[in-house]
């Protein structure tokens, strides 16, 4: 995981997937209607592995009113869930170097902890992708418009071309 793919100057097409069904989605559209441009390019899988969040803001009921505080975590804590979400990224990569493999593809997984913007902006610039292929989170309007998606923001962001495969309703 994580060390240089061979032939880095050959073309290169980068699926992002987490564990919503929308990036399985794009995965599985890429395999059926861009097999010959997968098959002759360096397929990469990757996984952003966000860092989670240091403080966590609980509510305790004090009669009428709520008092929100900040409830600090330990490290082993951090560190446990770290893990956790690292082990769950490596299975999700699995199962998708799995369907590839069963349709005579051979891709490289790998996974980075951080930002998932900065990851995945890394990651395009490492390893020359030369098209970045996502999943849409169509039902998050609420997030998005507080946010921003993260297909939206490597739309208009991203140093190669961007497919954003739409899960039909």
């Amino acid at each position: 995981m994580g060390e240089e793919t061979k032939g880095s100057d050959q073309n290169k097409v980068m699926l992002v997937i987490d564990e919503n069904e929308y990036s399985y989605y794009a995965l599985m559209w890429m395999l059926e209607n861009l097999k010959e441009s997968v098959t002759k390019s360096n397929l990469v899988i990757f996984a952003a592995q966000p860092l989670p969040n240091y403080t966590n803001v609980f509510a305790a009921p004090l009669g009428f009113a709520r008092m929100y505080s900040p409830m600090s975590t330990t490290p082993a804590l951090i560190e446990s869930i770290q893990e956790r979400n690292k082990k769950v990224l490596l299975g999700l990569l699995e199962k998708a170097k799995s369907i590839c493999a069963s349709r005579g593809i051979n891709v490289e997984t790998f996974t980075e902890a951080g930002d998932p913007k900065e990851t995945i902006s890394d990651a395009v610039q490492k390893y020359k992708i030369k098209l970045l292929v996502m999943g849409s989170h169509a039902n998050r309007t609420i997030k998005r418009a507080f946010q921003g998606s993260l297909s939206n923001y490597f739309i208009n962001n991203a140093k190669c071309p961007v497919l954003v495969v739409k899960n039909p309703e």
